[in-house]
């Protein structure tokens, strides 16, 4: 994929401030500090289009980022962080469901997961959640180059177990800092969208 625009468009927080584009999205969920913001950077090739914070829980919104005028990511918060107020929860849980329920530009919401650990309860109820409304189920392995190619494939066997995954092929390691799954990701991403290459 050939990157020759990325921007930042706007951090939503209600539908009145999603962007009247018309174009396709893929949309990122996962608990805090996953990588999200990690993994945008590293599939746009920008150092810090996505703002990575070391703490957790500081996406609270809805950040919408433009491709080559074709395309739009969606960084959705995190979840998961203890020092989150019950009453932010239940804001955020508003906010996600407004947006997954009602965005027809919507294509694909994909779920991040740490690949060093076992997938939460959180993470459990977020995949059916996406499931729920209707999405594929894809899942993003992050931080893959912290674990050898035998541990990988016992973690990927770990994720598809306990989160009950159909196949395999729905799950894809990735490494923002090796690179490791970039072109497997955008293969994806152009099969859900249909990108020019």
């Amino acid at each position: 994929m050939i990157i020759r625009k990325a921007e930042f468009l706007i951090s939503a927080v209600n539908k009145d401030q999603y962007p009247d584009m018309g174009l396709p999205e893929i949309a990122f969920a996962g608990k805090s500090n996953v990588g999200k913001s990690s993994m945008i950077n590293a599939l746009l090739n920008r150092r810090n289009l996505a703002r990575v914070s070391s703490e957790p829980g500081k996406t609270q919104t809805l950040n919408f980022y433009n491709i080559n005028d074709e395309f739009n990511f969606v960084d959705l918060p995190g979840y998961g962080y203890a020092k989150v107020s019950k009453a932010e929860q239940a804001k955020w849980a508003d906010m996600i469901e407004t947006f997954l329920h009602g965005r027809k530009e919507l294509k694909e919401v994909i779920l991040l997961v740490d690949m060093r650990h076992e997938p939460g309860k959180n993470d459990l109820m977020m995949y059916d959640w996406i499931r729920s409304f209707g999405f594929t189920g894809y899942i993003i392995a992050t931080k893959a180059d912290k674990l050898s190619r035998s541990q990988q494939i016992k973690s990927m066997d770990v994720i598809k177990k306990t989160m009950q995954v159909k196949d395999t092929g729905l799950i894809y390691p990735f490494s923002s800092t090796s690179k490791q799954g970039l072109e497997e990701v955008w293969d994806l991403f152009n099969s859900i969208i249909n990108l020019q290459k």
